[in-house]
């Protein structure tokens, strides 16, 4: 059965850092009008007004069901009274702010992944409270030089494990596509996905994720342990095939298993169950 659906955003409901497409936008009011529907990722919560939320209707119903959590699950915001409201935050100290930037630039330099200034675009290290985030190419870089820089994940494992054992009471994990951040230790998706369950009270086992990488070391690998059901995807044209033979499986009702393209797990038998 499933109960509710989470996602993440990059590279799984769009492109990075571009808004989310019309089609997609239409599928997730759709999908939000059935069943509650998660985004988690790395980003702000202005990332994904910019994203997501400005590509909504502001007055769909739909809304209601959309758990926003950005920042990897360490902030968490819903929309009610017409508005986005904050729930929580984890934010990090002053001083883990601190370490996780030194850390950072030590591990990238001695690497040779800090990057010319000149190649690089928008902010390097950048400070959303609750994480820190590298970008070897900056924030604001073209979608096609990320997808270059790194195409097999080996840079982003490696900085991410030079920088993890300078941090040992933080975590950190493989980002985006040029990416690491890092948290407060413990707080990964599986947090965030843990207070969305409760939040909407269904069990673990009912929701569905959808992500780009669940790989191991990938940042949305942390949710597997938590017995949800997964899907991974390999860019969010996968997820706009997937979601409308979801959709129809959720409206009909039948309780029949619906059969992926073959890419990823879909509940823990291949097939997603619809909810009530």
């Amino acid at each position: 059965m499933i109960a509710a659906v989470a996602f993440d955003l990059d590279d799984t409901l769009a492109e990075s850092k571009t808004p989310i497409s019309t089609t997609m936008a239409d599928l997730l009011v759709r999908l939000g009008r059935l069943v509650p529907v998660c985004i988690i990722s790395g980003g702000r919560f202005e990332q994904f007004r910019d994203q997501v939320v400005r590509l909504l209707p502001p007055a769909d119903p739909a809304l209601e069901s959309l758990h926003l959590m950005p920042t990897c699950g360490t902030r968490y915001y819903r929309h009610t009274a017409g508005e986005w409201r904050q729930i929580y935050a984890d934010d990090l100290t002053p001083e883990e702010k601190r370490d996780a930037i030194e850390a950072i630039e030590t591990a990238a330099k001695g690497l040779g992944m800090w990057e010319p200034d000149e190649i690089v675009t928008g902010d390097r290290i950048e400070d959303r409270g609750s994480q820190i985030t590298f970008s070897a190419l900056g924030q604001r870089a073209e979608v096609a030089r990320k997808k270059t820089w790194d195409p097999d994940g080996a840079k982003r494992h490696v900085l991410r494990d030079r920088v993890q054992r300078a941090l040992p009471a933080l975590e950190v994990r493989a980002g985006g596509s040029t990416s690491i951040d890092i948290t407060r230790k413990g707080i990964d998706k599986a947090y965030g996905i843990r207070h969305f369950a409760t939040a909407i009270e269904v069990d673990l086992g009912s929701i569905l994720f959808v992500g780009d990488r669940l790989d191991p070391g990938g940042n949305d690998a942390p949710v597997i342990g938590l017995g949800v059901q997964t899907h991974a995807v390999r860019d969010c044209r996968e997820t706009e095939s997937l979601l409308p033979r979801l959709i129809s499986a959720l409206q009909n009702g039948s309780g029949e298993a619906w059969s992926g393209d073959g890419h990823g797990t879909c509940g823990h038998d291949g097939g997603l169950s619809p909810g009530r």
